[in-house]
């Protein structure tokens, strides 16, 4: 009951069971990460079958919106804890209400965001990248632009789902999406099939399609099911009030900038990488790509972590929390070991997929053994963003990540590509570095917030 801390006894059989949940909630997430990953290794490939100066284009254009869709997303990850603390005590009415207090707030970040992004398009000549790509890269930044607002609406909806344990619904939806936006691909780059070909804009139109195609599909499926009827009956009637868009806001910031400043980092090597030449910087999207294998792998456990630790949370249940989040980290410590593995033995393969050009392979295959160093520490550090997520304590996230990515991170990159001269190899290794700061004050921040948790049920 809630204010009454629940007792757990820890045994191998109750771990057996965390493993068993965590797959079961990880799975479908993880076949969403992958068929993400099969769409985005797709794009790279077709953009880099293309033309070098469309991948190295892409690459430009995809740094600095990746850093706004992640923000996005970590904004409606703040659904997550707050649903999934409701749907553990069985709150589906108030449930419903928070979804449309979240849709919202989320709403009106994404226009704030849009009306950003719409004025750094007026400075893209100010980011030092060759002068050839510009052309290309600004009609593709524009098609992407207009894909933030029904990216939105399916985060927020995904959330709310993924918080009532239902992971498999957005699993379908995105991979229906995904074989949309690869076949528009293959007919708008190209031009097959009496399509026109539109090279790089070509993949933003099918881009678009594919968000806009998910957003009204999932909204879709919650108010036809009937498991959703309570959430989308209340979502529809009832009010959702100032005090539960505060709610919404006040969970969902911190992970918003905690996200953010993290890809922010990934974003700035990008244009570092740029500064290097254009085969660097197409060398490190075929990379980051690549990388995408990994960390998708990591952020559906870590996912499915966040959405044990906020049932648990919602019945008080300390010793659950703190054992569920043992098993998401043993669970992803594995697949980061088999994942390094895959990128030792086949780089070289994955490479040649995304790219004919032989010094843009080189220069990619040099970077394995950084992206082998810093799997651990991204699939820890994931581990641990997504257990505080789940208590709902997530303003440490915050200091954690200004900290270990801005403070540490950007200073480490610089020294490591311009003062050592190591170039993109480098901005790779300094990864690690930032990511290991943020693991060790992850872990300091999880175990303050049960305590805090602890004392307040007693």
């Amino acid at each position: 009951m809630k204010g009454k801390a629940f007792i757990r006894k820890i045994t191998p059989e109750s771990y057996l069971e965390s493993y068993k949940s965590l797959i079961r909630l990880g799975v479908p997430v993880l076949v969403t990460q992958i068929g993400v990953i099969v769409v985005n290794f797709a794009d790279t490939m077709m953009v880099g079958a293309y033309g070098l100066d469309e991948l190295a284009a892409s690459a430009f254009v995809n740094s600095l919106f990746i850093v706004v869709m992640v923000m996005l997303m970590g904004f409606a990850g703040g659904v997550t804890p707050l649903i999934g603390a409701l749907y553990g005590r069985g709150d589906h009415e108030e449930g419903g209400r928070i979804l449309r207090g979240a849709l919202q707030v989320n709403l009106i970040m994404a226009v704030l965001f849009t009306l950003i992004m719409s004025g750094l398009y007026f400075f893209l000549d100010r980011f030092g990248q060759d002068e050839e790509l510009l052309p290309i890269a600004r009609e593709y930044y524009l098609i992407v632009l207009f894909t933030l607002l029904p990216m939105t609406v399916f985060n927020c909806f995904q959330q709310m789902a993924n918080g009532t344990t239902d992971t498999a619904t957005p699993m379908w939806i995105i991979l229906g999406c995904d074989v949309l936006n690869i076949g528009g691909n293959y007919l708008l780059i190209f031009g097959k099939f009496g399509c026109p070909e539109l090279g790089l804009t070509g993949a933003g139109i099918s881009t678009l399609t594919a968000r806009t195609t998910g957003a009204i599909a999932i909204v879709a499926v919650v108010g036809w099911r009937k498991r959703y009827r309570p959430y989308w009956n209340a979502m529809k009637s009832l009010s959702a009030g100032g005090d539960r868009r505060m709610k919404v806001w006040i969970t969902s910031y911190p992970l918003m900038i905690q996200s953010g400043v993290e890809c922010g980092l990934w974003a700035f090597g990008a244009i570092v990488s740029g500064w290097f030449g254009k085969v660097q910087l197409a060398a490190y999207q075929v990379m980051n790509t690549i990388a995408q294998l990994g960390f998708m792998t990591y952020m559906g456990f870590g996912w499915a972590t966040s959405i044990r630790v906020a049932n648990f949370t919602g019945v008080d249940d300390i010793a659950g929390v703190r054992q569920i989040t043992k098993a998401g980290l043993h669970l992803v410590l594995g697949l980061a070991t088999i994942a390094s593995i895959i990128f030792f033995f086949f780089t070289e393969n994955l490479v040649h997929l995304f790219t004919p050009e032989d010094n843009v392979a080189v220069a990619a295959i040099s970077l394995i053994l950084p992206l082998i160093l810093y799997q651990y520490c991204d699939g820890a550090q994931l581990t641990f963003v997504n257990a505080l997520r789940g208590t709902s304590v997530v303003k440490p996230l915050l200091w954690i990540s200004l900290i270990s990515y801005i403070a540490v991170g950007i200073p480490v990159l610089l020294l490591f590509a311009k003062g050592f001269n190591l170039g993109v190899v480098g901005v790779y290794y300094s990864f690690s570095v930032a990511l290991a700061t943020a693991t060790v004050l992850l872990v300091i921040a999880f175990r303050k917030a049960l305590t805090g948790l602890s004392i307040k049920n007693r």
